[in-house]
């Protein structure tokens, strides 16, 4: 249980980017930092590695993976097919039960939870704590996919999140205030039942993220190029 502990600690410090892409990590900085000692850091270095989230060498050391933007790319659009695609159920599902008598007890816990979601963001936005958005975010779309009723797109997306969050913390100081108001906006689409506004919305919302992603990478690898200067 420790070592699974230590693992989700320091793939909590990656996700919200408070362990930037390309910073080195030693197994003493992180043991003190989550107040462990080192064999349990050691394995979870390497099973973070397995997870693709830090690249270690041979004398060298460990350090935070930096996402290759054709990877990143690729992820952003497995997610809008398959968040479309969850929304389009949970609205379609949103349809179907409030058509019958009235929806389950399941559902409306969901939803519950998706108001509590949905206000501790805007409080975040309020109070200029964009960090907290990262996991909010997470649990919003989670929610939204087990609302659609499908175990298997929850189930491919809970896969997914954890590298889409990462890509989603890099961008949040950018673009994650302007953008998570999207959510009650595809919240209300889906408890009306309007399949295709769900859908619809749920796409623009993650294009968005997708072409801020990009913006922000290609200005990063200008400003990589201006520091070296031109080759001799």
């Amino acid at each position: 249980m420790l070592n699974a502990s230590v693992i989700d600690a320091i793939r909590r410090d990656i996700v919200s980017g408070a362990l930037q892409p390309g910073t080195r990590v030693t197994e003493a900085f992180l043991a003190e930092r989550h107040g462990v000692s080192r064999v349990p850091v050691r394995e979870a270095l390497r099973g973070l590695e397995g997870e693709g989230f830090v690249v270690s060498r041979p004398n060298a050391g460990s350090r935070i993976a930096d996402i290759p933007f054709d990877e990143a790319d690729d992820l952003f659009a497995v997610r809008e097919a398959l968040e479309i695609a969850t929304a389009r159920r949970a609205a379609t599902r949103a349809r179907t039960l409030f058509a019958a008598d009235a929806p389950p007890e399941d559902w409306w816990r969901l939803r519950r939870e998706l108001g509590e979601v949905l206000d501790a963001g805007d409080a975040a936005v309020e109070r200029d704590e964009l960090d907290l958005l990262v996991e909010l975010n997470e649990r919003f779309h989670l929610c939204i996919a087990e609302l659609s009723g499908s175990a298997t797109l929850a189930t491919l997306l809970r896969q997914l999140s954890r590298k889409i969050e990462w890509l989603y913390a890099l961008d949040t100081f950018s673009r994650g205030k302007r953008l998570w108001p999207d959510h009650r906006r595809i919240l209300a689409a889906i408890d009306a039942g309007d399949v295709e506004a769900a859908a619809e919305r749920m796409g623009w919302h993650v294009r968005e993220s997708r072409i801020g992603y990009a913006a922000r990478s290609s200005s990063e690898q200008a400003a990589a190029l201006r520091e070296v200067g031109p080759s001799a």
